[in-house]
């Protein structure tokens, strides 16, 4: 299935439901898919309560709750739901007084743009915060993890605080000849360290934070029993019970060289004697940390040899080292001594500068590309010329992860497609991407024409038992490169630019047509097909359907139409109408993403839909008590009227179990199978 956008978890308090209504219409104009529970009293809100929900918009008044009631419920209670007040008028006094009370916002009730930017707002800082305990309740598992690694470590590993020792693993203890390590706790670690070095050790511990990669000290260790050993120190800032020390790690001086020399050549692009990935990776994972933590910036530049793969072919893999490794010299020699170089992939390296933005690095890097070009290069008696194409992103206080710098930089060098050029990633990019609309309407129009969309089938699986094997139908666009285009991405699209009725249109006959082919292969298949808003409206829909049918010979029960509950809402007549004409060809209804609107089997008074798709937020943390007993719930109102009802993304055993346990009918999801491109599904394993 398609990757389900969040559904927001909103509670209203208002005493006129239409209000209400219109309020939830708004969050759906915007593109948020809901599920609404309205308060009505102290006892409901107690009720509510007991489950998790995202966001509480306020009336500025209620006649059965007080708006104050439910702002102090939720603080004693300590739960996480911010609240936006609304309030009559711009009041000023009112705003005050419901900010102070507790409320996230206030704001006059009526002003519909500012109440979506600011529940934005508030729906991004609650994903925040509840990241936030995620990655702290992660953190304390590392740590535990950690602390049993230092233990059981083989290398002699202690942190230090202003210089005095507060923790030494057990290696430690045995190199320096300590029983204990409360023998260690509040010793000077320079008491360790031979008389001769002590001068050099304190130099080196003042100015340790400044050398990139290098942070090690050869010296003489001084054990309990006064016998001096050789060592090398590696340093690395650190925290222990959330202080910031330093880590130090020891190994013994008579097999460091060695190990050095092995760290050197696994650290070694072996043609060029540049860094490799896995080095320079570790030292872009360094300098994030230090841009987020300490503020200090970087500047990765992203070069790639233009035409590789045409200079490779034409002077041979022998002769493209030696051009490598004469490109990595010239690297070499034009930046500064600490610029971190590596190369990074076949026909890319890459340059890490310290402490300068790429505004700022732009300048040499422009005299770069001129000096590559003009380098006459001999490659084995033969004269060639290179040129270069790069990329330049930052690293600083908002780089969440070094791999969003490497993918700016390499977008950016993909850009240049001529060659001989520099970029630097702007952000204002990424955002014009995302809202590139032209590229996507070109290739739903292409797809159309050229008959390149991919269509998909997810397996629809009966708890109870049935003669049909139903799949659901799910599309997918193709970009040039042959990947794929996330449906969120362009189904939006072509509802805006009024490709959406064709694309159905495009759906149900290839549909019909691979239906067709199944069944004559003795299956008795049944397929779910959706329909977009744009079809809801179409009259002309079921006369062109009923004509289709006619010439595949298929019968109608082999179809369902399916289409969603904010759709519905939004054109309950003409889903009606479409619902009754559907049944008049022998097909079946289905309402998708229901129980997310205020009164949801209000809907259902009005279609005549035998199957009912829950929406997925229903079995999202189905480990919760409160998280069953409402899809209990409602699935129990939904057999009482004899809908067959359907459960998505089920994606492990625990779901399935508890779902068996609610009696639903139908179940689709990853733990069953994912899309494929043929109905390839064996449902006589699931009746066994």
């Amino acid at each position: 299935m398609a990757l389900q956008k969040k559904t927001i978890r909103l509670l209203i308090l208002e005493d006129s439901q239409n209000e209400a209504e219109r309020l939830v219409s708004l969050f759906r104009n915007a593109g948020q898919a809901t599920r609404v529970h309205r308060l009505t009293s102290s006892d409901d809100l107690a009720e509510a309560l007991k489950q998790t929900w995202d966001l509480l918009i306020s009336a500025p008044h209620s006649e059965n709750l007080e708006p104050s009631e439910v702002i102090r419920a939720i603080r004693q209670q300590a739960k996480d739901i911010p609240v936006i007040q609304l309030t009559v008028g711009n009041d000023a006094e009112g705003i005050t007084e419901a900010l102070m009370l507790g409320a996230q916002d206030a704001l006059p009730q009526g002003e519909d743009e500012w109440l979506i930017l600011v529940a934005n707002r508030e729906l991004a800082n609650l994903e925040e915060r509840r990241a936030r305990r995620s990655a702290e309740v992660a953190l304390r598992e590392a740590e535990k993890r950690c602390q049993l690694l230092l233990d059981s470590s083989v290398d002699a590993i202690a942190y230090v605080h202003d210089g005095m020792h507060i923790y030494a693993n057990r290696a430690y203890l045995e190199m320096f000849g300590y029983a204990d390590v409360e023998d260690l706790e509040g010793m000077p670690m320079i008491d360790l360290i031979g008389t001769a070095d002590q001068s050099g050790f304190k130099t080196f511990l003042k100015n340790y934070q400044t050398l990139e990669g290098n942070a090690e000290l050869a010296c003489a260790g001084v054990r309990a029993d006064g016998e001096t050993l050789k060592t090398r120190m590696h340093f690395s800032p650190a925290a222990y019970d959330g202080e910031p020390c330093i880590q130090v790690v020891i190994r013994a001086e008579h097999d460091s060289a060695e190990l050095q020399k092995l760290r050197e050549i696994s650290s070694q692009d072996p043609v060029t004697g540049l860094l490799n990935r896995n080095c320079f990776l570790e030292v872009m994972d360094s300098a994030v940390e230090r841009a987020v933590n300490a503020g200090q910036s970087a500047s990765l530049a992203y070069i790639r040899v233009d035409r590789f793969a045409a200079l490779q072919a034409d002077i041979g893999l022998a002769d493209s080292d030696q051009l490598l490794e004469q490109l990595a010299r010239l690297l070499r020699a034009h930046f500064p001594a600490d610029t971190q170089l590596a190369r990074f992939a076949d026909d890319v390296f890459t340059a890490l500068q310290p402490g300068v933005t790429p505004q700022q690095a732009e300048p040499e890097l422009r005299k770069l590309l001129g000096k590559v070009e003009g380098h006459l290069l001999d490659i084995g008696g033969r004269t060639v010329q290179a040129t270069f194409s790069i990329g330049v992103a930052a690293l600083d206080e908002k780089t969440a992860k070094a791999q969003d710098a490497i993918e700016r930089a390499h977008r950016c060098a993909d850009d240049l497609g001529d060659g001989n050029a520099l970029k630097l990633y702007n952000p204002a990019d990424e955002l014009a991407a995302a809202a590139n609309r032209g590229s996507i309407v070109a290739m739903l129009q292409q797809a159309l024409e050229k008959n390149s969309f991919r269509l998909l089938f997810q397996p629809i699986i009966s708890l109870r038992g049935d003669s049909f094997e139903h799949y659901e139908v799910l599309l997918r666009l193709l970009d040039p490169q042959g990947a794929e285009v996330p449906p969120a991405e362009f189904l939006g699209t072509a509802s805006d630019v009024g490709l959406a009725t064709k694309i159905d249109r495009w759906v149900i006959l290839n549909s019909i047509k691979l239906l067709a082919e199944h069944r004559a292969k003795g299956h008795s298949t049944r397929l779910f097909l959706h329909l977009s808003a744009a079809s809801l409206q179409d009259p002309s829909l079921l006369p062109w359907l009923g004509v289709v049918l006619k010439a595949s010979r298929l019968p109608g029960d082999s179809l369902v139409f399916e289409f969603s509950e904010p759709d519905a809402v939004a054109y309950l007549k003409p889903a009606k109408a479409l619902a009754q004409g559907l049944g008049s060809l022998g097909c079946h209804v289905a309402l998708a993403k229901f129980g997310c609107v205020l009164n949801p089997f209000n809907t259902l008074r009005h279609l005549n839909a035998e199957f009912v798709k829950v929406d997925g937020s229903y079995t999202q943390d189905l480990t919760r008590q409160e998280n069953q007993e409402a899809l209990k719930t409602l699935l129990a109102e939904l057999h009482g009227q004899h809908r067959q009802s359907i459960v998505p993304f089920v994606e492990s055993a625990t779901v399935l179990a508890t779902l068996w346990q609610a009696g639903v009918s139908y179940i689709q999801g990853y733990y069953l199978q994912g899309p494929s491109q043929s109905m390839d599904y064996d449902f006589s394993s699931d009746e066994e």
